[in-house]
């Protein structure tokens, strides 16, 4: 529960090592060389902007946010190390080329930050012994949030493969089980299923049996077995094995006809007749659940893939969270439905804690873009709108919040669906989950389809595969306002020109 509180900000994500492109220009206040010596630039120098990122209009005193690169998790993209500052060591050699720079460096040009611009100024102007530098970057290295994840075990509310991690405990009417009796077998696992099933046979062939023994012990046949002046009751049973054998061959119709029940007593034909019953309404019940849980879908859910890892970038001018969805087989889903909720615990102005709450992520609810016809891999987007939990999220404060992205996928299965009536058809869901780990900022899929000999075909190996594209590290409400701050700027500049080109 208290997994999914916010962590505190920390001064050690700020940095981070970049690859330098060749024809970028040396950065004197963000370049650390390699001999170790400590940077000596102003802090309006650290101010100038990657490649990646663009610049903010020099006018504008809008703080969008620090811009950074997340690592590149699951990605083909050299791998980031978070955590350590910018005059730490390597702890590799990277690619050819490759400097350490500082994640603020990244920031947009010309936008004011007091706290930021002291902490660098101090760290840029005194020298660092060498005794001292590995002391501190050893505590920076410890006190990363990547190396804080990796000590504490992180309890997620779903796993990767669907399964739900909440155990009921404490459930003081047990009785509501056994009203619905025939689902409370069903979802028992397969090994206690297995037993129930041979417990409901062995269990009356004993009990019948033993009444069959009593039977033929109180009237004496037992004891008047190859006298042929007798008139028994139950033929050749002469103790409890035999009238076990009575009992089993009775209940499952086998008649060797060496055992019987005879018209002689009216006792036995109404117990003929009780175990008849007693054993179709057990044929019924427990053929009937095995059945169920043999064609059960959960098998079929094996075969809907989730990408491992969530991505946010930009699409049509719109940041967007994205994920990928995939079926295996070729009898594809019918009427599949996809939805998100968003597992989050908040505090209220009243002081109210909420743990776990649930909040719905719009994947195009209300435009049908939900509903998928999941015949090649997808990309599902979720738009970051004033509506989305995520509005005022940015790069810097997804590495700080703490939360889980729950997906369902539901879809009715084609072998048990063709019929024009769906309801005929078994439903199948498969879920998987999100971490705030597990989502890379700035990064897109690669594509895995391309038409080959008249068809098109879909590359699997490709299915997890990102690249890394221009994306702004700011909230999207701080580029909606930063957008609206800009039109409005033109709209006033395009207003004064028009009334200097007025004639008088």
């Amino acid at each position: 529960m208290l997994a999914y509180l916010p962590r505190p900000p920390t001064d050690t994500s700020r940095y981070g090592t970049f690859p330098q492109k060749p024809d970028l220009p040396a950065v004197p206040g963000a370049l650390v060389e390699d001999s170790g010596q400590p940077a000596t630039a102003t802090t309006a120098k650290r101010g100038t902007g990657m490649p990646n990122y663009p610049s903010a209009p020099r006018h504008s005193s809008f703080v969008p946010g620090e811009p950074s690169l997340p690592p590149s998790r699951g990605s083909l993209t050299t791998q980031h190390h978070r955590g350590r500052p910018s005059w730490c060591p390597p702890p590799a050699p990277q690619e050819a080329g490759a400097r350490l720079y500082p994640l603020h460096a990244l920031s947009v040009a010309n936008i004011p930050n007091s706290s930021r611009g002291r902490t660098s100024a101090r760290s840029s102007t005194i020298p660092t012994p060498e005794g001292l530098q590995g002391r501190r970057c050893k505590l920076l290295e410890e006190d990363s949030p990547m190396v804080q994840a990796g000590k504490r075990q992180r309890q997620r509310y779903v796993t990767k493969v669907g399964k739900c991690q909440v155990n009921l405990g404490n459930i003081q009417d047990k009785k509501r089980f056994l009203s619905d009796i025939f689902t409370t077998i069903v979802d028992l696992k397969y090994r206690w299923f297995l037993f129930v099933f041979m417990m409901c046979y062995i269990i009356t062939w004993v009990v019948f049996g033993f009444i069959y023994f009593l039977d033929a012990w109180v009237r004496g046949d037992i004891g008047h077995q190859g006298d042929p002046e007798w008139q028994a009751c139950i033929e050749n049973v002469d103790g409890f094995v035999s009238a076990l054998l009575l009992s089993v061959e009775s209940q499952r119709t086998i008649g060797y006809g060496t055992r019987m029940v005879t018209a002689n007593c009216a006792e036995g034909v109404i117990l003929l007749i009780a175990q008849s019953i007693v054993g179709s309404m057990i044929d019924a019940m427990m053929v009937g659940c095995m059945f169920v849980k043999i064609s059960r879908p959960k098998k079929r859910a094996q075969t809907l893939i989730f990408s491992k890892n969530c991505v946010i970038s930009c699409r049509d001018e719109k940041l967007c969270l994205m994920f990928r969805v995939g079926d295996l087989r070729e009898s594809h889903m019918v009427d599949a439905k996809i939805r998100a909720k968003l597992i989050k615990s908040r505090q209220t102005a009243e002081g109210e804690f909420i743990p776990l709450e649930q909040s719905e992520l719009n994947l195009g609810y209300d435009t049908g873009e939900d509903r998928l016809f999941l015949v090649e891999p997808q990309i599902i987007c979720h738009v970051i709108n004033r509506h989305s939990p995520f509005w005022d999220m940015s790069a810097e404060s997804l590495r700080r919040d703490q939360f889980e992205i729950i997906i369902i996928l539901e879809g009715i299965v084609e072998a048990t669906g063709k019929c024009r009536c769906l309801a005929a058809g078994m439903t199948c869901q498969a879920r998987t989950s999100y971490t705030e780990d597990e989502i890379l900022w700035g990064y897109r899929f690669e594509p895995c389809m391309s038409l080959e000999k008249g068809a098109f075909q879909v590359d699997y190996s490709r299915f997890e595969m990102t690249f890394e594209v221009q994306t702004p590290a700011a909230s999207a409400k701080e580029l909606h306002e930063l957008k609206e701050l800009e039109q409005q700027e033109h709209s006033t500049l395009s207003l004064y020109w028009d009334h200097l080109l007025q004639p008088c």
